[in-house]
């Protein structure tokens, strides 16, 4: 039987947490900003955090894709000019849950497909 609660929990704060969507912190201009649907690196990093744990597999593959897959960092589909936007630092609530789409077929594949582990000794 698989376990999809870590997948459905990632997946939903992969969404709350980006930046912009509903706040960023550090903002552009101010501490924090809320509602802005802008994004700057200082913020990504920000939004990662991991818990002390003996696997560590789950949680690189999470931070990794939540860095990778955050809406106009590297990339935002759909982009607001074009169907792909590369490097805007910008994003959009349609961007969001495509990337949101992408993050749970990703992470799915690595940590139940695969089962990606890593073991801290």
């Amino acid at each position: 039987m698989l376990d999809w609660a870590p997948i459905l929990v990632g997946l939903l704060l992969f969404i709350l947490l980006s930046p912009g969507l509903i706040f960023q912190l550090p903002g552009n201009t101010r501490t924090i900003e809320f509602g802005n649907f802008h994004t700057n690196g200082r913020a990504i990093i920000r939004s990662i955090s991991s818990p002390a744990m003996a696997d560590w597999g789950p949680v690189l593959v999470a931070v990794v894709l939540f860095v990778l897959l955050t809406p106009g960092l590297l990339f935002q589909l759909p982009g607001h000019n074009r169907v792909v936007e590369f490097g805007s630092m910008r994003t959009s609530g349609a961007a969001v849950i495509v990337h949101a789409v992408i993050y749970f077929a990703v992470i799915t594949i690595f940590l139940i497909a695969i089962g990606v582990h890593v073991y801290a000794g």
